[in-house]
């Protein structure tokens, strides 16, 4: 079974895919941040859910690196979103 945000990226690639998603989503939701560690499995779990979400809104954002670290961004941003509503309540 592969990995299909991922496809054809080693481990090493995909901990450095979404270390990089995790820290831009960090920039944009300002003080949602959750440290290096926490930015990186923000940003591997949000390559899928960001992948998820945007086929289901019919949007393509590109193939190849830059497409999965647009569809990993917008995914780590919306769970930081998520993340953040539940540390407020």
């Amino acid at each position: 079974m592969e990995l299909e945000p991922f496809a054809g990226y080693g481990l090493i690639a995909i901990l450095i895919i979404g270390g990089v998603a995790g820290w831009l989503a960090g920039i944009v939701v300002r003080g949602y941040g959750l440290g290096i560690i926490g930015n990186i499995i923000v940003g591997v779990i949000g390559a899928f859910v960001g992948t998820w979400l945007l086929a289901k809104l019919g949007i393509f954002v590109g193939a190849g690196l830059l497409g999965t670290l647009i569809g990993a961004t917008v995914g780590a941003i919306v769970l930081l979103l998520i993340i953040g509503l539940f540390r407020r309540v």
